[in-house]
């Protein structure tokens, strides 16, 4: 079945007002910005978006944040996005952190048909007993809060040990960014740009890839692909242009040898 589709546009006809999204990459490693700015383009609201973090504050889902689509997120890290930060803040923005390996299960989860799974991250604080703030109203106050999480104990070699119920997280649709492609939806990564978009890819109903090299079928070594077309419906083929259009968040760099010579 060959899954290419002519442009990001037509790729994300169907998202609509309301609906989940699961957003691969991991700062601005490996995000899909090219079906981002196709949504932001589509004037889509109300998006609960499901991801690591939310880019920064000019590019990737941020700018999605910025142009106030967003109204829910689920991710790790509210880090370098100012934005993020005032909108959380001042009540305009609903945020679920959860724990960077938690989430990353729950969407695995979502993707692998379970409802869910006990874990010891989170036990005898906010994240188990709820109470981590959701949601602040315009004063500054906790306006909605996590709510209480189910724990059980289980028998471990340390003995009877307390873990807590996590449930699974699927979404509408699954955007993700690999490095190769093919027209049966087989995905491959590059390096640390793998990060979420296995996961992201798997718990969404409907998932959108762009690739930065289409291949045949066949062309990809079945033992190296990280996800299986079984899980991607639409691949969107990036132009040069759009594959090396790379950010760097945060640039640091040393002298040139040279340079510390002469201090």
């Amino acid at each position: 079945m060959d899954k290419v589709v002519s442009s990001a546009e037509e790729a994300i006809a169907d998202i609509a007002d309301g609906m989940t999204i699961s957003v691969g990459g991991f700062g601005l490693c490996g995000i899909p910005s090219v079906l981002i700015d196709a949504l932001l383009r589509a004037e889509i609201y109300d998006l609960e978006v499901v991801s690591n973090n939310c880019g920064v504050d000019d590019w990737g889902l941020g700018r999605l944040l910025a142009a106030r689509r967003i109204r829910r997120m689920v991710s790790s890290y509210v880090g370098e996005n100012k934005e993020f930060a005032r909108q959380y803040l001042s009540g305009e923005l609903e945020v679920e952190l959860t724990p960077q390996g938690t989430l990353a299960e729950r969407m695995r989860a979502g993707g692998s048909g379970i409802a869910g799974f006990f874990t010891r991250t989170g036990t005898g604080t906010h994240v188990a007993e709820g109470g981590l703030p959701w949601r602040y109203d315009t004063y500054g106050e906790v306006a909605l809060a996590s709510p209480a999480k189910q724990t059980q104990h289980f028998d471990t070699p340390n003995g009877l040990t307390e873990f807590v119920l996590e449930r699974a997280i699927t979404a509408d649709f699954g955007l993700v960014r690999a490095w190769k492609g093919d027209r049966h939806g087989n995905l491959v990564y590059r390096d640390a740009a793998r990060n979420f978009n296995p996961v992201a890819a798997m718990c969404g109903a409907v998932t959108i890839a762009e690739v930065e090299e289409l291949v045949e079928p066949g062309d990809l070594d079945s033992n190296f692909i990280h996800t299986s077309g079984v899980f991607v419906h639409r691949v969107v083929e990036l132009t040069p242009e759009q594959a090396d259009d790379k950010r760097i968040e945060r640039l640091v760099t040393q002298p040139r040898p040279d340079q510390e010579a002469v201090r």
